[in-house]
């Protein structure tokens, strides 16, 4: 059955956001969310027909805020404001961030605060609950006077214009689409359009959803570093919890640490060379596993604490305040979200970066421990993982450019009025393709540790290792042997990863990992 949520005054969480976007849940508004909409709207009306002009109701917006327009073309300046701004270009975006762009915007305008009608809130639900998505080009937002070009986007299909796709994912005419859903398009009044834009919703959707797949993702770069770790015939005493949260207590190093050490536990080929090995200590890249990937868990963990004030937070321009007071205010600013989604990235290049390192060691006959040349069934004549690991590297090296912060720029815009700007929009974007990357990269890893692993045979592998190999398999990722068609082997071990198949298969085993109860 289709998950159903409601939309009140006090905001939404995390779990409602993902449910919207990835999952179609739908959408009822509470009976209270109305009746605040309706209260303020009944203020913003007054003042709308009031002689003192006040900002974004009765006059233009941005540089223009000083022009007072008359009572008889604040229609036409709400038409005017959103088929301007809807001014993006580039590519679509994904059907799952445009979801979570209109239900974070749907949620500020429940909160009383933006002075909108209720119709508009309810026809945003509609096209919601309807599976109608207006098209968001990938260009116009600078992160600053909120998502302004996709919110735009957005709005214009709410006022029955723009371009927009169907539940079955074709675009139509955006008039085919409110009939064929029994909707109406919005005839925008004073304040509307401007409450439409001007959010950060599509930087904090792009946070919400980086921040679920990474919870899955440090897991299984847990889970990738642990098998590197046996097949590399590594040690799991470093992983044991003496050594992390009593001397250094950082959490997530404790996690990182604690996952590790369970996932190789029983492992008949870790105990194969616990005496008799003259190594005092593996790699960094095996060791320090816990300490890059725990501090990547840290900075989720602070990154969810930013996005979880943000989501709490009722953002336009001018707001209305409990007192009635419309008041212009700097809180569409999308710095704070900014700065932690390029922090983000630059966690993400780093544990990229570990999981290569540890899959060019399992291939490189010198470090590896007496694993054949790149894993080859007959080196010379096979080239086994080799180029795999260059596909690695290329990502990875993609990941470390994706890094660079986009936050510490900024373009001045209309006309020097919004002269410094976040360009969130930009770091949400980079950050989508990084977290790719990043499962690809632990994609290219588990296929070579497990291949590492069975190479190790007839020593036997712990029963969490053991599994996730297993779930590789299951999923089409084929084992030791000649040169094949390579590709497809990689796509498919990526699968296993996107579908938590090799997850659950490795906590079927351990319990649930990554602290999770």
């Amino acid at each position: 059955m289709t998950q159903s949520i409601t939309l009140s005054t006090s905001g939404t969480s995390f779990e409602d956001v993902l449910a919207v976007a990835r999952h179609g849940a739908t959408i009822e508004i509470a009976p209270e969310a109305i009746e605040a909409v309706a209260a303020v709207r009944e203020h913003v009306e007054r003042l709308a027909h009031a002689e003192t002009p006040v900002y974004g109701i009765s006059t233009g917006f941005g540089a223009l805020a000083t022009k007072h327009i008359p009572a008889e073309q604040r229609v036409q300046l709400q038409k005017s404001l959103v088929r301007s701004h809807a001014a993006g270009m580039g590519d679509p975006v994904e059907r799952e961030v445009v979801r979570a762009l209109m239900f974070l915007r749907a949620k500020t305008l429940a909160s009383g605060r933006t002075g909108v009608r209720p119709v508009v809130l309810e026809t945003m639900v509609g096209l919601l609950n309807a599976d109608i998505t207006p098209v968001v080009r990938e260009y116009g937002s600078l992160g600053c006077s909120g998502d302004l070009a996709p919110l735009a986007h957005c709005a214009l299909v709410l006022m029955g214009e723009g371009e927009a796709t169907g539940p079955d994912g074709v675009q139509r005419p955006v008039p085919e689409l409110f009939a064929a859903a029994g909707l109406t398009p919005v005839t925008l009044e004073e304040k509307e359009g401007l409450a439409l834009i001007n959010g950060t919703d599509g930087v904090l959707g792009m946070l919400i959803m980086a921040l679920s797949d990474l919870d899955a993702l440090l897991s299984e770069a847990d889970i990738t570093g642990a098998m590197s770790v046996e097949a590399l015939l590594g040690t799991d005493q470093v992983f044991r919890p003496e050594l992390h949260l009593p001397l250094r207590p950082h959490p997530g190093q404790a996690t990182a640490a604690a996952d590790m050490f369970t996932v190789l536990a029983g492992s008949g080929i870790v105990a194969s060379h616990r005496e008799g090995d003259t190594r005092v200590q593996d790699a960094y890249s095996l060791r320090c596993s816990p300490q890059v990937a725990g501090a990547g868990r840290d900075t989720v963990e602070h990154a969810k604490l930013v996005a979880g004030r943000e989501l709490a937070a009722a953002i336009d321009n001018p707001v209305v305040l409990p007192d009635g007071t419309v008041t212009s205010n700097g809180n569409f600013h999308g710095a704070p979200v900014a700065y932690v989604l390029d922090f983000l990235a630059i966690a993400v290049a780093d544990l990229s970066s570990l999981s290569e390192r540890r899959t060019d060691r399992l291939l490189d006959v010198a470090r590896n421990h007496g694993l054949p040349p790149f894993l080859a069934d007959d080196a010379g004549v096979d080239s086994g993982l080799m180029i795999a690991q260059y596909t690695q590297a290329g990502l990875v090296a993609e990941n470390k450019r994706l890094a660079v912060p986009a936050s510490v720029d900024s373009i001045p815009s209309s006309a020097m009025q919004e002269d410094h700007v976040s360009l969130g929009w930009h770091a949400a974007r980079k950050l989508r393709r990084a977290v790719d990357n990043l499962r690809r990269v632990l994609a290219v890893e588990a296929v070579a540790a497990a291949r590492g692993i069975e190479l190790r045979a007839p020593l036997t592998p712990s029963p969490a290792t053991g599994a996730a190999v297993a779930a590789l398999r299951a999923g089409g990722v084929g084992g030791p042997g000649p040169d094949r068609f390579l590709s497809p082997d990689l796509l498919a071990a990526e699968q296993v990863l996107a579908s938590g198949a090799l997850l659950a298969a490795v906590e079927a085993v351990t319990g649930p990992l990554g602290g999770r109860a």
